[in-house]
Formats: C-alpha cells, structure tokens, sequence
C-alpha cells in the first residue's frame, strides 16, 4: 500500500517556500552530487502537480520526462502546468512501485529516475527502491531526495501528516538498501538537520559491482 499525501501535506509541498527550496537548494545540490541528464530519458516517481517535473527538464537538461503519480488530481494539474512541453512529458496514474502497469516501462527504460521525497510514502519501500533499480539502465542515475524515519517520528510530523507507520527508513536504512539492488551512492549523499532529510544520487551497476564505502557528511 501507498499512502496518499493528506491535505496538509499537499499544502505544504506546492507552497511557495517548498517550490524555492526545490528550485534554490535540492535541485542544485542533487546536480552537483550527480550531475545533470543532457538529453536524456528520465522517469519521475511522484510527480504530483509537476513542479519537479519541470525542474528536471529545465535545470537537469533531460530530453523527455515520463512521470507518475497515485493521485489522478495532481497529475491533472500536472498536465495543466506541462502542457508547454508537449511530446517531452507522458504522464500517468499509478504506483512507483508498478511502472510496468503504470507506463509500460521495460527493464533499462531510463537514464535517470527522480524521487523528490515520495519512497518514503511507500509501505514496502524496498520494492520502490527495486522498481527503480529494475528501470534504469546500467550506468544510469536514482537522484533522491528523502525524509526519514527521524523526521517522521517527530511529534510534529505524526500530528500533521499520514505516513506509513511500520518499517520507516533511517538514512543509514536507504543507504544499506540500495547496493542490494544494483545502486551505489558512494559518496554520493548528504544529510540535514540531525539526518531528518537525506539527499544523494546512486549509479545503477551490474551485478556483482562492488561500492565503495560511503563517507557521512554530516548536515
């Protein structure tokens, strides 16, 4: 099971303080841990209303944005904001956790996959982190963004917002999880406030491919 975003959560993440965060600090530093996607094929997991959609085409450079969400009225509003681009953006209903049903997307379909803050909205979310791995193609890039299990047991998190309450990841969890599926982050990430917030991007590699050890940077 996914959990919606209830409406104080929805709230938040298309207000104007949010989208200056995305724009000024997230998208920049998840760019220089990462790099940017020139041309490339790229994949959203949680587009909501668009608003990082439109930052991966125009800040990381990709050619064309499939993107998703579970919500069929942010992905409205997403085609409403979109529209511009045309051809360069597909949109549709669906779990992150099922992008063969959602987007008929094939193993090795993307160069790079954005998560700006939704695994953690998923009950299993290792099965999000092993959709993601099964849609890249070798050498190509997860570039998340995340709130952890620090955060969401914070009074004022469980107060506000609906999150799955079970098997919540720390930074370190995510961490661990992603060579399982192929994806190294090295030193590739960052926390925030005492590692609430998680930042990073991982390379897909082929089985067997040995990661180096990944060095804390403190927040």
């Amino acid at each position: 099971m996914n959990v919606l975003m209830n409406k104080a959560e929805t709230v938040l993440i298309n207000s104007g303080p949010r989208r200056l965060l995305q724009r000024f600090y997230e998208a920049p530093l998840l760019a220089r841990l990462g790099g940017r996607v020139p041309g490339g094929r790229a994949l959203e997991i949680g587009c909501g209303s668009g608003y990082g959609t439109r930052l991966i085409l125009d800040r990381f450079g990709a050619a064309t944005v499939d993107a998703v969400d579970l919500d069929p009225g942010a992905v409205e509003a997403a085609r409403r904001r979109l529209e511009s681009y045309g051809e360069r953006v597909r949109l549709a209903v669906g779990s992150a956790t099922d992008l063969r049903g959602a987007l008929e997307a094939e193993d090795g379909t993307y160069d790079a996959v954005f998560d700006f803050a939704i695994i953690h909205h998923i009950e299993d979310w290792r099965a999000g982190i092993a959709e993601v791995a099964r849609v890249l193609r070798p050498g190509g890039r997860f570039y998340f963004d995340e709130v952890t299990a620090t955060a969401l047991n914070r009074p004022t998190y469980r107060r506000l917002f609906d999150h799955p309450d079970k098997d919540r990841f720390t930074a370190g969890d995510l961490l661990a999880e992603l060579p399982r599926h192929g994806l190294y982050a090295d030193e590739r990430w960052q926390t925030r406030i005492g590692g609430d917030y998680l930042l990073g991007v991982a390379e897909r590699r082929g089985a067997g491919a040995a990661g180096r050890a990944a060095v804390h940077r403190p927040g």
